[in-house]
């Protein structure tokens, strides 16, 4: 199935925005929903919803099925090696919080360290920053090549054996850049530190195996990967989360109440405190179905070929700066960049002029722009739905702004 096709299956997509064919390139934010994930939302709601795990009553089995069974689809897709350690919150946000919140706060000590890198989105940033304030622990950043890169011997450097937790994102929603994550795990693991992993802009586009990157944790969202709004993921290895406390306490996660103390359910159900996100998580387990029947490979492949070709056809826009890595092969289907003399919220509402969607902004990731030295970029982001078609109406989209602007001042 090729991308129009593909297309075809996501009905916002096919319509109009001031009067011209819709092109979305903002994925990285938040990616559209095939019919399929909407239809299963729909028949949830329609014909089985009901509370989950509480019941005996016919809708409450088959409710507690569907979402169940979406937790072990969600084990499949990221080889998990059991369900007890696929908890679903949120989003990736929640996921990180309750990381810093349960193993943070009690593994971290005064004058111990936390590692991270001056590309994280502020999701897998600010938690470290307070986590660091509260314990006493000091906040280290891995230097950056000029390509939005980070070698691995700037990392050895900057992990030593006082540090605890690093907290990396798989790869960068601004640069693209794709981070190596199971040599930084290993790096990381030499020096007795545990690695959090944000997998919000890498599970949506690559094949993602916890147990070979072997990281600690690992956090990503479901409306980024063709899934509804309001549900996450939270991976950790089944042994730091048996001793990790929960940081929502009643309904579903409670065990055994008494008027003075309280246990928890087992693993997953304890960080899964009051009524879970029960059509979210049916929801996404139907977009990992469809994840999978296009195939995750075929989906990376895409994406890099058209990164590729956007990259080459942007090579003839005079006046833009491209950020991250120049190898298409080394980075994410996006591409970030700024028009000289153009703010970026002035691309934006050009491009939007002509029913093109990109994000503009520092796309909650204000240290990443300091390093850049700039205030703000624009961002294109692909999908599996995009096409050449796309990338050329989005370049023209790019000439027709510095042409009006040039005419403006």
């Amino acid at each position: 199935m090729n991308a129009k096709e593909i297309r075809q299956l996501f009905p916002i997509l096919n319509q109009e925005v001031n009067g011209h064919p819709l092109v979305y390139l903002d994925s990285a934010a938040t990616s559209q929903k095939p019919y399929k994930v909407i239809e299963a939302l729909n028949e949830y709601y329609k014909l089985d919803n009901s509370n989950v795990h509480r019941g005996v009553h016919t809708l409450g089995t088959r409710a507690t099925d569907k979402y169940e069974g979406a937790r072990e689809k969600v084990r499949r897709f990221i080889n998990a090696a059991s369900t007890s350690e696929v908890i679903f919150t949120r989003g990736t946000t929640a996921s990180i919080n309750t990381i810093a919140n349960s193993f943070g706060n009690d593994n971290v000590k005064e004058g111990d360290e936390i590692v991270i890198s001056y590309m994280e989105h502020h999701s897998n940033l600010i938690p470290w920053q307070q986590l660091a304030k509260r314990n006493s622990a000091t906040l280290k950043y891995v230097p950056m090549q000029e390509d939005g890169t980070m070698t691995l011997e700037d990392i050895r450097q900057t992990i030593t054996p006082n540090t605890k937790i690093v907290a990396i994102a798989h790869v960068s929603n601004v640069l693209g850049t794709m981070n190596p994550i199971k040599d930084i795990t290993k790096i990381a693991h030499e020096h007795g530190a545990y690695i959090v992993v944000d997998g919000a802009q890498s599970t949506p586009h690559l094949t993602v195996d916890v147990q070979d990157l072997d990281c600690d944790f690992f956090a990503f969202s479901g409306h980024k990967m063709c899934g509804p709004t309001g549900i996450g993921v939270l991976y950790g290895k089944k042994h730091l989360l048996e001793n990790m406390e929960p940081v929502e306490f009643g309904g579903e996660m409670i065990d055994f109440v008494d008027l003075y103390d309280s246990t928890w359910k087992e693993l997953p159900w304890k960080f899964e405190g009051g009524t879970p996100i029960i059509a979210g998580a049916i929801g996404l387990g139907a977009a990992i179905d469809f994840l999978e029947e296009i195939g995750m490979e075929n989906i990376t492949n895409h994406e890099h070929q058209l990164v590729a070709y956007a990259l080459d056809k942007l090579s003839d826009v005079k006046g833009i700066s491209i950020y991250g890595p120049k190898d298409p092969m080394k980075r994410a289907g996006l591409v970030t960049f700024n028009l000289d003399d153009v703010h970026p919220h002035d691309v934006a509402t050009v491009l939007d002029a002509e029913g093109i969607a990109v994000r503009a902004g520092h796309h909650c990731a204000q240290p990443l722009m300091k390093w850049l030295k700039v205030s703000a970029t624009a961002r294109a982001s692909l999908y599996l739905y995009n096409t050449e078609e796309d990338i050329d109406r989005f370049v023209a989209g790019l000439l027709k702004t510095k042409e009006y602007f040039s005419d403006v001042f």
